[in-house]
């Protein structure tokens, strides 16, 4: 019989996709939890036939899964962060201190 192969490589890159973006006010909370959800059917289906799959290739799985899981935890952690600061320093103030921000690199780039 031959051996089912599983693919964690696109749960990789979906979950490195979302660590990155998840300083864009945790948005990448949507390609890590494609990726976990992907993986975690994945699974899923060995559960359903342990001897069909390889193992190494069970384990990679396994760590792709766990990557997504982390990268999920930090994108709610971001979007935890984004609401707080917006409910305690409000998006005016954010948005004045982005703008002062600006300003003053511009000027230091002598522009």
């Amino acid at each position: 019989m031959e051996e089912k192969k599983l693919n964690p490589a696109i749960i990789y890159v979906l979950s490195i996709l979302g660590i990155l973006c998840c300083c864009i006010a945790g948005l990448g909370i949507i390609p890590s939890s494609i990726a976990y959800f992907i993986a975690k059917n994945n699974l899923k289906q060995v559960n359903a036939d342990p001897d069909g799959y390889d193992q190494s290739q069970v384990k990679s799985m396994n760590t792709a899964k766990i990557i997504a899981l982390v990268a999920v935890i930090i994108n709610v952690l971001m979007i935890i962060r984004v609401i707080y600061v917006i409910a305690t320093v409000g998006w005016d103030e954010m948005y004045d201190e982005f703008m002062r921000s600006y300003q003053e690199a511009l000027e230091a780039q002598g522009q």
